[in-house]
């Protein structure tokens, strides 16, 4: 199939919703056209160059379809977007076409799951670490942290606050971006949680989209083979990300001028 490209500084997930603004002539068409046909684009990650401006640009040859979810726009031709991964796909080769934006002819990837029991017994264990990881992450007397500012598109619960606390087969507000929301005729306030899902595969790429890491290694779960190695790696990650937050070294930011050579 062929498939507009949007290369990115960032990886998109499938499952994972994703605000954009565009504002560059080339995107604006590319949307503008999306729009019109109600069809999909693709987002890679950028290897080098810039997401603007002119100039060479590398960037992955698998990435995600992007469907959008949502569109405003501006009397000069900007949009603000929500789109949101549905299906990895590789690129086979970027086609030569007059527009704008670059078109490739990509094929989509079917997932394999590989040792399926291997798959749901990990994927069991990557939930119970995710919970730990996200009680770590909530910042204690004294700390200041970054909000995990993530959207994701899966089942959601509604529930009051004098409800049950959380299990490990949720996740809370904190990974989802959800907020509290009125209830109507109590008032008690309502919140939201994100349901892990039963499917291996749907966690395993909801993690690998709300794990805070760098875009490289994002990309490496993006491109795993199958879902079972996919979680092997999240394993490591997850008990890396938690070995620092035990520690409080994630909370920490090295000042890099410090013993640096001043002229």
């Amino acid at each position: 199939m062929e498939l507009p490209l949007f290369p990115l500084n960032t990886v998109l997930c499938p499952g994972i919703a994703l605000p954009l603004h565009i504002f560059e002539t080339r995107y604006r068409a590319m949307v503008r056209d999306c729009l019109e046909t109600t069809s999909p684009f693709g987002v890679v990650l950028i290897r080098q160059g810039r997401e603007v401006g002119a100039g060479a640009i590398s960037f992955t040859g698998i990435g995600t379809i992007a469907e959008i979810r949502d569109a405003g726009s501006y009397d000069d031709g900007r949009y603000d977007l929500l789109i949101v991964g549905t299906r990895r796909f590789e690129i086979r080769h970027v086609l030569s076409v007059r527009r704008p934006y670059l078109v490739a002819e990509v094929e989509v990837l079917e997932e394999t799951v590989g040792d399926e029991e291997a798959a749901h017994r990990l994927a069991m264990t990557a939930t119970r670490r995710f919970v730990s990881y996200l009680e770590l992450l909530q910042p204690r007397s004294g700390e200041t942290a970054d909000d995990i500012d993530v959207r994701v598109e899966v089942e959601t619960d509604e529930e009051h606050e004098d409800d049950e606390t959380q299990t490990g087969d949720e996740v809370g507000e904190a990974a989802s971006g959800d907020e509290d929301v009125p209830n109507a005729g109590t008032d008690a306030p309502r919140r939201r949680r994100v349901m892990i899902p039963d499917d291996p595969t749907v966690l395993s790429f909801l993690l690998a989209g709300i794990l805070q890491v760098e875009s490289p290694r994002r990309q490496a779960l993006l491109e795993s083979p199958t879902t079972e190695a996919r979680l092997r790696v999240l394993l490591g990650l997850i008990d890396r990300e938690i070995f620092l937050l035990q520690r409080r070294l994630r909370f920490f930011r090295p000042d890099h001028v410090v013993g640096a050579r001043r002229s």
